[in-house]
């Protein structure tokens, strides 16, 4: 626990280090604005695909379980799997999408 505590410690200041050391609150031009748009939007889709892919796993081995336990109930197990991991899918393509809508306002004044 301790160990994690001590990374996460790092990351902050690693992270605050650059908001403390900053002149005033706006870019200093629009090269600068859209890179910070940019890292968001990678960071956030890479954040969003993370999360789906562990809830797409864990669905799938639950379903798998589920079905080596009970064969019989595999068609009744089979469907709602399905729509989970479509529903997972899709709010990973809509943090996909607004990465592209934050990418594309960059400029636009």
């Amino acid at each position: 626990m301790k160990s994690i505590t001590a990374v996460l410690s790092f990351f902050f200041v690693l992270l605050a280090a650059g908001v403390a050391m900053a002149a005033d609150g706006s870019p200093d031009n629009a090269f600068t604005q859209g890179s910070f748009i940019a890292l968001g939007a990678g960071l956030g889709l890479g954040i969003a695909a993370f999360g789906g892919a562990l809830g797409q796993g864990r669905t799938a081995a639950a379903a798998l379980e589920g079905i080596a336990r009970n064969p019989g109930a595999s068609d009744k197990i089979f469907t709602p799997m399905i729509l989970g991991l479509a529903l997972i899918e899709s709010l990973v393509i809509y943090a996909l999408v607004i990465a592209f809508v934050f990418s594309g306002s960059f400029g636009k004044g």
